[in-house]
């Protein structure tokens, strides 16, 4: 994926250190940056991708935006040469300015879509462009994350199910939506979506799972378990209610079952569930009496044609999770 077929050489560019970190900046023809830069997608085999898909419109936009010529300014793009780049200054009268030879190419950190539309404009124009660069010798895997979610989130937003998707390795709770997501053996498997851009088929965004999952493991004896029993109790709980409910989990238009309001109310009544199904030691955990509850809720009609469609928010969920609760005789 990084490597190049031959050396590339950029011209004119001036190292520093930033932090800490040396540092280039300079700037790179467009047909060269297309060769030398590549990007790590949220779903690399490799599972250390990040970057969210490209939005074609975006990309578009920008393409519009540069054919206003010279008053179409951009900020640099942002590199990780990875250690890849060697820097070679011309003279020893100034040892920061100078030449880089590219052995491999970089990874792109920010500019996804700048890059995306500056294709589309050099092949529709036919013509060829300039594109400021600042680019890190090396950042580990771990910097990189960081930095690209620290661009993405304080600044103009990725959305919070992306961000939870790359804080997995962090983050024992996004590790486990993640899995809810990505499993195949997941209820929420072909329901949800990691990016947060929903759709009628995925509906659940990586952030609802999180939010789900909060709930669901708030006992302190149950958030205290690994997150290997912590996701265990997550998917044989939420498997038993798709099993209970199968045509109403698998019809999202006429039934509310998985709606974002009713999975909360579930959540809420989960964590009673969860709670009485664990010993207080974390010893033994009863796996099969979550299925033997989740089987007590009956007479709740799901059809979004019935009283739940007037449920909403937190409130709502409450409502539903007490009233689902007072079925399966637990305390709340």
């Amino acid at each position: 994926m990084n490597q190049l077929p031959n050396q590339l050489v950029i011209e004119n560019v001036v190292q520093y250190k930033q932090r800490g970190k040396v540092c280039y900046s300079g700037s790179i023809l467009a047909t060269t940056a297309l060769t030398v830069i590549y990007v790590k997608p949220f779903d690399d085999p490799s599972g250390k991708g990040y970057q969210r898909p490209v939005i074609q419109k975006k990309c578009s936009e920008f393409a519009t935006y540069l054919s206003k010529g010279d008053s179409a300014l951009f900020p640099p793009i942002l590199l990780n040469s990875e250690s890849s780049w060697e820097f070679v200054p011309y003279d020893k009268q100034r040892p920061s300015f100078g030449r880089l030879i590219c052995n491999r190419k970089a990874s792109l950190l920010d500019g996804q879509h700048r890059l995306g539309g500056i294709k589309i404009y050099i092949q529709e124009t036919n013509s060829e462009l300039n594109i400021p660069f600042v680019a890190f010798h090396f950042l580990d895997y771990e910097e990189e994350i960081e930095l690209f979610d620290t661009i993405n989130t304080k600044g103009k937003q990725i959305g919070s199910s992306l961000s939870k998707y790359l804080l997995r390795h962090s983050d024992d709770l996004s590790w486990i939506a993640t899995e809810l997501a990505l499993r195949n053996d997941s209820p929420f498997h072909n329901i949800s979506t990691i990016t947060g851009k929903r759709t009628p088929e995925r509906h659940v965004t990586l952030q609802n799972l999180y939010r789900f999952l909060e709930i669901l493991t708030k006992s302190p004896h149950v958030s205290r378990l690994s997150k290997d029993d912590r996701l265990m109790l997550a998917l044989i709980y939420f498997n038993s209610l798709k099993d209970h409910f199968s045509n109403e989990w698998s019809n999202y238009k006429e039934f509310r079952i998985t709606h974002i309001v009713c999975l909360n109310a579930l959540s809420i009544v989960g964590a009673a569930v969860l709670s009485a199904c664990v010993s207080q030691d974390k010893k033994q955990i009863d796996y099969n009496r979550i299925d033997k509850f989740v089987k007590k809720i009956k007479g709740i009609d799901w059809a979004t044609s019935s009283s739940l469609r007037y449920i909403r928010g937190a409130t709502g969920s409450k409502t539903l999770a007490s009233e689902i609760l007072n079925q399966i005789l637990i305390e709340h």
